[in-house]
């Protein structure tokens, strides 16, 4: 069984390599590395480019495309179609893998049991800092506002084969949309690992600015209109305040991020 990692850059010449060297790090699993550039002007191509001979003496097959895309769940799509393993992953460009074993957990979980998908926990840093602990909890309904941190989510090719990839119509939230429709509507096999997966720079497109948070509580509105599911009329409203305990779960979190 074979793992595919997917990353989407463009210009990040400052955090990508740190993301590439987590996923260096990753022991016994067998794994392939997709980075989808979305025309880098800066030092990111050279800085991927660099890592080529490391990922061949690792023996990890490493592969790369920089071109013009749509935004980044177009690029996402890119790197999902030219994935040859059976369980594909996406992390971001400033993001990266907590340790070297983060992905053998992920092997070992889809060969010892019976799921589609899994997904484990993410914590966001700020200031070289914990700022926020999402900690996904076990599998429910999305109607009460709960939903899996999508870098930290593991799922098998074949059901993106089987019931698609991302809308490019959901706007910033098009992994909500995803998810939604993967675990609420086909009701996929899934599992959580309590494990975090992920450190997470705090501040991604869908979180930054109130504009951003305007346009992600309409694009949550239209995942369920366009799945032709209807969510609880509290629903949206209850996955922003199922936020805020995070912010209190990374006041008790201690760690070394080896900075």
């Amino acid at each position: 069984m074979k793992i595919s990692i997917i990353t989407v850059c463009f210009n990040s010449e400052k955090t990508i390599a740190k993301t590439i060297e987590s996923v260096l790090s990753q022991n016994n699993v067998s794994l392939e590395y997709i980075i989808i550039d979305g025309l880098s002007t800066d030092n990111t191509l050279k800085l991927i480019e660099s890592y080529q001979s490391r990922f061949n003496d690792k023996g990890i097959i490493y592969k790369w495309i920089s071109e013009k895309d749509n935004g980044i769940y177009d690029a996402m799509n890119k790197g999902i179609n030219m994935a040859t393993g059976d369980i594909i992953g996406i992390l971001n460009s400033d993001d990266r893998y907590t340790d070297g074993n983060v992905l053998h957990k992920v092997f070992d979980i889809f060969t010892n049991n019976e799921i589609d998908c899994c997904f484990g926990n993410i914590l966001y840093i700020k200031g070289n800092k914990p700022y926020r602990y999402w900690k996904a909890g076990k599998p429910r309904t999305f109607k009460y506002g709960w939903m899996p941190p999508h870098p930290a989510f593991f799922v098998k090719k074949s059901i993106y084969e089987k019931y698609g990839l991302f809308r490019l119509d959901c706007g910033v939230n098009a992994d909500y949309e995803l998810m939604l429709r993967f675990l609420e509507k086909y009701n996929i096999r899934s599992t959580w690992i309590n494990k975090i997966f992920v450190y997470m720079n705090a501040g991604g497109k869908s979180n930054n600015g109130v504009k951003s948070r305007l346009d992600g509580i309409i694009d949550n509105k239209k995942a369920w209109m366009v799945n032709k599911m209807k969510p609880l009329f509290f629903t949206i409203f209850l996955k922003k305040i199922r936020k805020l305990p995070q912010y209190i779960y990374a006041y008790f979190i201690h760690i070394n991020l080896g900075e």
